[in-house]
Protein backbone atom coordinates (compact mmCIF):
# COMPACT_ATOMS: atom_id res chain seq x y z
CA UNK A 1 0.00 0.00 0.00
CA UNK A 2 1.10 3.59 -0.53
CA UNK A 3 2.14 5.25 2.69
CA UNK A 4 0.86 8.57 4.02
CA UNK A 5 2.48 11.08 6.33
CA UNK A 6 3.71 9.86 9.70
CA UNK A 7 1.56 12.13 11.89
CA UNK A 8 -1.59 10.45 13.11
CA UNK A 9 -4.71 11.81 11.38
CA UNK A 10 -7.98 12.49 13.15
CA UNK A 11 -9.70 9.70 11.20
CA UNK A 12 -8.77 6.13 10.19
CA UNK A 13 -6.36 5.86 7.26
CA UNK A 14 -6.35 2.33 5.91
CA UNK A 15 -2.99 0.71 5.28
CA UNK A 16 -4.48 -2.73 5.30
CA UNK A 17 -7.75 -4.10 6.60
CA UNK A 18 -8.10 -1.97 9.71
CA UNK A 19 -11.53 -0.96 11.02
CA UNK A 20 -13.22 2.33 10.22
CA UNK A 21 -16.15 4.24 11.64
CA UNK A 22 -19.52 2.72 10.81
CA UNK A 23 -22.68 4.49 9.71
CA UNK A 24 -24.88 6.22 12.24
CA UNK A 25 -27.85 6.54 9.88
CA UNK A 26 -30.48 4.10 11.06
CA UNK A 27 -33.13 2.92 8.59
CA UNK A 28 -36.81 3.40 9.44
CA UNK A 29 -39.19 0.42 9.59
CA UNK A 30 -39.91 0.83 5.85
CA UNK A 31 -36.24 0.33 4.99
CA UNK A 32 -36.81 -1.99 2.06
CA UNK A 33 -39.77 -0.36 0.36
CA UNK A 34 -39.17 0.81 -3.21
CA UNK A 35 -38.48 4.47 -3.80
CA UNK A 36 -40.59 6.45 -6.29
CA UNK A 37 -39.03 6.39 -9.77
CA UNK A 38 -37.13 9.48 -10.90
CA UNK A 39 -37.78 11.13 -14.30
CA UNK A 40 -35.49 10.04 -17.15
CA UNK A 41 -34.68 11.01 -20.72
CA UNK A 42 -32.77 9.08 -23.38
CA UNK A 43 -29.80 10.63 -25.17
CA UNK A 44 -27.49 8.76 -27.57
CA UNK A 45 -28.82 5.49 -26.18
CA UNK A 46 -28.08 6.40 -22.55
CA UNK A 47 -30.95 6.83 -20.10
CA UNK A 48 -30.19 9.91 -17.98
CA UNK A 49 -32.01 10.82 -14.80
CA UNK A 50 -33.46 14.29 -15.34
CA UNK A 51 -32.76 15.65 -11.87
CA UNK A 52 -30.88 18.54 -10.31
CA UNK A 53 -27.81 18.14 -8.11
CA UNK A 54 -29.91 18.97 -5.04
CA UNK A 55 -32.46 16.28 -5.87
CA UNK A 56 -29.71 13.76 -6.59
CA UNK A 57 -28.13 14.42 -3.19
CA UNK A 58 -31.50 14.22 -1.44
CA UNK A 59 -32.31 10.95 -3.19
CA UNK A 60 -29.00 9.37 -2.15
CA UNK A 61 -29.43 10.49 1.48
CA UNK A 62 -32.99 9.18 1.58
CA UNK A 63 -31.89 5.84 0.13
CA UNK A 64 -29.05 5.56 2.64
CA UNK A 65 -31.47 6.27 5.47
CA UNK A 66 -33.78 3.57 4.11
CA UNK A 67 -31.00 0.97 4.02
CA UNK A 68 -30.86 0.72 0.24
CA UNK A 69 -27.61 0.66 -1.75
CA UNK A 70 -26.90 2.30 -5.09
CA UNK A 71 -24.38 3.64 -7.54
CA UNK A 72 -24.15 6.98 -9.33
CA UNK A 73 -22.47 7.46 -12.72
CA UNK A 74 -21.80 11.12 -13.52
CA UNK A 75 -21.50 10.96 -17.31
CA UNK A 76 -19.51 13.63 -19.11
CA UNK A 77 -18.86 13.89 -22.85
CA UNK A 78 -15.91 11.49 -22.75
CA UNK A 79 -17.98 8.90 -20.87
CA UNK A 80 -20.84 9.31 -23.36
CA UNK A 81 -18.45 8.82 -26.27
CA UNK A 82 -17.21 5.60 -24.69
CA UNK A 83 -20.82 4.56 -23.96
CA UNK A 84 -21.73 4.96 -27.64
CA UNK A 85 -18.69 3.08 -28.97
CA UNK A 86 -18.03 0.40 -26.33
CA UNK A 87 -20.85 -2.08 -25.70
CA UNK A 88 -19.25 -3.48 -22.54
CA UNK A 89 -18.94 -0.01 -21.03
CA UNK A 90 -22.52 0.79 -22.02
CA UNK A 91 -23.77 -2.38 -20.33
CA UNK A 92 -21.73 -1.44 -17.25
CA UNK A 93 -23.29 2.03 -17.02
CA UNK A 94 -26.78 0.64 -17.50
CA UNK A 95 -26.31 -1.30 -14.26
CA UNK A 96 -25.86 1.94 -12.30
CA UNK A 97 -28.72 3.15 -10.10
CA UNK A 98 -28.45 6.78 -11.18
CA UNK A 99 -26.95 8.20 -14.36
CA UNK A 100 -26.66 11.99 -14.41
CA UNK A 101 -25.10 14.49 -16.82
CA UNK A 102 -21.67 15.74 -15.74
CA UNK A 103 -20.84 18.01 -18.64
CA UNK A 104 -22.28 21.11 -20.29
CA UNK A 105 -22.21 19.55 -23.80
CA UNK A 106 -24.39 16.70 -22.55
CA UNK A 107 -26.91 19.17 -21.13
CA UNK A 108 -26.79 21.20 -24.38
CA UNK A 109 -27.44 18.04 -26.39
CA UNK A 110 -30.49 17.21 -24.27
CA UNK A 111 -31.90 20.69 -24.89
CA UNK A 112 -31.32 20.54 -28.64
CA UNK A 113 -33.06 17.17 -28.66
CA UNK A 114 -36.07 18.72 -26.94
CA UNK A 115 -35.74 16.68 -23.75
CA UNK A 116 -33.86 19.15 -21.52
CA UNK A 117 -31.97 17.98 -18.48
CA UNK A 118 -32.37 20.50 -15.63
CA UNK A 119 -28.64 21.09 -15.05
CA UNK A 120 -25.18 19.64 -14.94
CA UNK A 121 -24.66 17.28 -12.01
CA UNK A 122 -20.89 17.11 -11.62
CA UNK A 123 -19.16 14.59 -9.37
CA UNK A 124 -16.60 17.26 -8.44
CA UNK A 125 -19.45 19.40 -7.10
CA UNK A 126 -21.32 16.54 -5.45
CA UNK A 127 -18.37 15.65 -3.24
CA UNK A 128 -19.11 18.96 -1.49
CA UNK A 129 -22.90 18.91 -1.45
CA UNK A 130 -23.31 15.22 -0.69
CA UNK A 131 -20.70 15.35 2.07
CA UNK A 132 -22.45 18.31 3.66
CA UNK A 133 -25.84 16.56 3.49
CA UNK A 134 -24.43 13.35 4.94
CA UNK A 135 -22.67 15.30 7.68
CA UNK A 136 -25.99 16.83 8.73
CA UNK A 137 -27.29 13.28 9.23
CA UNK A 138 -24.17 11.91 10.90
CA UNK A 139 -23.31 9.80 7.85
CA UNK A 140 -19.96 8.32 6.86
CA UNK A 141 -17.79 8.27 3.72
CA UNK A 142 -14.94 6.02 2.60
CA UNK A 143 -12.30 7.56 0.30
CA UNK A 144 -10.85 5.14 -2.24
CA UNK A 145 -8.11 5.86 -4.78
CA UNK A 146 -6.64 9.15 -5.92
CA UNK A 147 -2.98 10.12 -6.19
CA UNK A 148 -0.85 9.36 -3.11
CA UNK A 149 -1.92 11.56 -0.21
CA UNK A 150 -4.88 13.20 -1.96
CA UNK A 151 -7.57 10.97 -0.47
CA UNK A 152 -6.39 11.67 3.06
CA UNK A 153 -6.15 15.43 2.39
CA UNK A 154 -9.57 15.48 0.69
CA UNK A 155 -11.11 13.62 3.63
CA UNK A 156 -9.63 16.11 6.09
CA UNK A 157 -10.94 19.04 4.04
CA UNK A 158 -14.46 17.66 3.89
CA UNK A 159 -14.45 16.68 7.56
CA UNK A 160 -13.61 20.30 8.47
CA UNK A 161 -16.28 21.73 6.16
CA UNK A 162 -19.09 19.26 6.85
CA UNK A 163 -20.02 19.19 10.52
CA UNK A 164 -21.00 15.73 11.73
CA UNK A 165 -19.44 13.89 8.78
CA UNK A 166 -17.62 10.70 9.73
CA UNK A 167 -14.63 9.52 7.71
CA UNK A 168 -15.06 5.75 7.55
CA UNK A 169 -11.61 5.19 6.08
CA UNK A 170 -9.06 6.06 3.40
CA UNK A 171 -7.52 3.50 1.08
CA UNK A 172 -4.98 4.32 -1.62
CA UNK A 173 -4.13 1.04 -3.38
CA UNK A 174 -1.00 0.54 -5.51
CA UNK A 175 -1.02 0.58 -9.30
CA UNK A 176 -2.37 -2.65 -10.74
CA UNK A 177 -4.15 -3.58 -7.50
CA UNK A 178 -7.26 -4.70 -9.38
CA UNK A 179 -5.25 -7.59 -10.88
CA UNK A 180 -3.72 -8.59 -7.54
CA UNK A 181 -5.95 -10.94 -5.55
CA UNK A 182 -4.23 -10.14 -2.24
CA UNK A 183 -4.66 -6.40 -2.78
CA UNK A 184 -8.31 -6.89 -3.69
CA UNK A 185 -8.89 -9.03 -0.61
CA UNK A 186 -7.33 -6.29 1.53
CA UNK A 187 -9.59 -3.70 -0.05
CA UNK A 188 -12.71 -5.83 0.46
CA UNK A 189 -11.83 -6.40 4.10
CA UNK A 190 -11.28 -2.67 4.65
CA UNK A 191 -14.64 -1.80 3.09
CA UNK A 192 -16.53 -4.44 5.07
CA UNK A 193 -14.91 -3.32 8.33
CA UNK A 194 -15.72 0.35 7.65
CA UNK A 195 -19.32 -0.26 6.47
CA UNK A 196 -19.61 3.31 5.10
CA UNK A 197 -22.77 5.00 3.91
CA UNK A 198 -21.02 6.24 0.75
CA UNK A 199 -17.77 5.37 -1.03
CA UNK A 200 -16.05 8.00 -3.20
CA UNK A 201 -13.96 6.21 -5.85
CA UNK A 202 -11.28 8.37 -7.50
CA UNK A 203 -9.66 6.14 -10.11
CA UNK A 204 -10.72 7.72 -13.41
CA UNK A 205 -13.01 6.24 -16.01
CA UNK A 206 -13.59 3.44 -16.92
CA UNK A 207 -11.47 1.93 -14.12
CA UNK A 208 -13.63 3.33 -11.32
CA UNK A 209 -16.87 2.10 -12.91
CA UNK A 210 -15.42 -1.39 -13.41
CA UNK A 211 -14.26 -1.53 -9.79
CA UNK A 212 -17.56 -0.25 -8.39
CA UNK A 213 -19.50 -2.83 -10.38
CA UNK A 214 -17.15 -5.49 -9.05
CA UNK A 215 -17.34 -4.48 -5.38
CA UNK A 216 -20.79 -3.01 -4.78
CA UNK A 217 -22.27 -6.37 -3.84
CA UNK A 218 -19.93 -6.48 -0.83
CA UNK A 219 -21.83 -3.65 0.88
CA UNK A 220 -25.62 -4.01 0.54
CA UNK A 221 -26.37 -0.70 2.32
CA UNK A 222 -23.76 1.54 0.68
CA UNK A 223 -23.88 4.07 -2.16
CA UNK A 224 -20.96 4.48 -4.58
CA UNK A 225 -19.89 7.56 -6.51
CA UNK A 226 -17.04 7.72 -9.06
CA UNK A 227 -15.36 11.10 -8.62
CA UNK A 228 -12.37 11.03 -10.99
CA UNK A 229 -9.83 13.72 -10.15
CA UNK A 230 -11.97 15.30 -7.41
CA UNK A 231 -9.61 14.41 -4.54
CA UNK A 232 -6.90 16.50 -6.21
CA UNK A 233 -9.38 19.37 -6.62
CA UNK A 234 -10.41 19.15 -2.96
CA UNK A 235 -6.88 19.29 -1.59
CA UNK A 236 -5.69 21.94 -4.06
CA UNK A 237 -3.17 19.89 -6.04
CA UNK A 238 -5.10 20.60 -9.23
CA UNK A 239 -6.95 23.89 -9.67
CA UNK A 240 -10.55 23.84 -10.89
CA UNK A 241 -11.66 26.23 -13.59
CA UNK A 242 -13.26 29.52 -12.50
CA UNK A 243 -17.01 29.35 -12.05
CA UNK A 244 -17.70 31.32 -15.24
CA UNK A 245 -15.74 28.76 -17.28
CA UNK A 246 -17.64 25.91 -15.65
CA UNK A 247 -20.97 27.56 -16.47
CA UNK A 248 -19.88 28.30 -20.04
CA UNK A 249 -18.86 24.70 -20.67
CA UNK A 250 -15.18 25.63 -20.90
CA UNK A 251 -13.82 23.72 -17.92
CA UNK A 252 -12.10 21.34 -20.33
CA UNK A 253 -10.02 24.27 -21.69
CA UNK A 254 -8.76 24.99 -18.19
CA UNK A 255 -7.92 21.32 -17.62
CA UNK A 256 -6.17 21.08 -20.98
CA UNK A 257 -4.02 24.11 -20.19
CA UNK A 258 -2.84 22.44 -16.96
CA UNK A 259 -2.18 18.96 -18.39
CA UNK A 260 -1.81 19.31 -22.18
CA UNK A 261 0.15 16.12 -22.81
CA UNK A 262 -2.22 13.88 -20.88
CA UNK A 263 -5.47 15.45 -22.02
CA UNK A 264 -4.83 16.59 -25.59
CA UNK A 265 -6.00 13.35 -27.19
CA UNK A 266 -9.08 13.07 -24.97
CA UNK A 267 -10.29 16.61 -25.59
CA UNK A 268 -9.04 17.56 -29.06
CA UNK A 269 -8.71 14.28 -30.96
CA UNK A 270 -11.63 12.37 -29.43
CA UNK A 271 -13.85 14.89 -27.66
CA UNK A 272 -14.33 17.75 -30.12
CA UNK A 273 -15.22 15.59 -33.15
CA UNK A 274 -17.66 13.54 -31.06
CA UNK A 275 -19.26 16.69 -29.64
CA UNK A 276 -19.60 18.14 -33.14
CA UNK A 277 -21.18 14.97 -34.48
CA UNK A 278 -23.54 14.65 -31.50
CA UNK A 279 -24.72 18.26 -31.40
CA UNK A 280 -24.78 18.67 -35.19
CA UNK A 281 -26.71 15.45 -35.65
CA UNK A 282 -29.30 16.52 -33.11
CA UNK A 283 -29.71 19.94 -34.76
CA UNK A 284 -30.34 18.28 -38.14
CA UNK A 285 -32.75 15.76 -36.64
CA UNK A 286 -34.66 18.51 -34.82
CA UNK A 287 -34.85 20.56 -38.03
CA UNK A 288 -36.10 17.60 -40.05
CA UNK A 289 -38.70 16.88 -37.40
CA UNK A 290 -39.91 20.47 -37.57
CA UNK A 291 -40.15 20.35 -41.39
CA UNK A 292 -42.42 17.32 -41.25
CA UNK A 293 -45.08 19.54 -39.73
CA UNK A 294 -45.35 21.46 -43.02
CA UNK A 295 -46.48 19.03 -45.78
CA UNK A 296 -46.39 21.70 -48.53
CA UNK A 297 -42.79 22.59 -47.75
CA UNK A 298 -41.86 18.92 -47.63
CA UNK A 299 -43.11 18.40 -51.20
CA UNK A 300 -40.90 21.24 -52.46
CA UNK A 301 -37.85 19.88 -50.66
CA UNK A 302 -38.10 16.37 -52.12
Amino acid sequence: MRMFRETAPAFPVDHGAGPGIGSTIEPPPSAHTSAAPLPTIELAGARFHAISEARCVQHICDEVASGRSGWVVTMNLDHLRRFVRDREYADLCRRATLLVADGAPVVWASRIQGTPLPERVAGSNMVWSLSEALGARGGSIFFLGGDPGTAEAAAATLARRSGGLKIAGVHCPPLGFEKDQRAMDTLRAALRAAAPDVVYVALGSPKQEVLIDRLRGELPRTWWLGVGISFSFLCGRVRRAPLWMQRAGLEWVHRLAQEPRRLMKRYLVDGLPFAGALLGGLVIRRACSALRRFPVLNRHLR
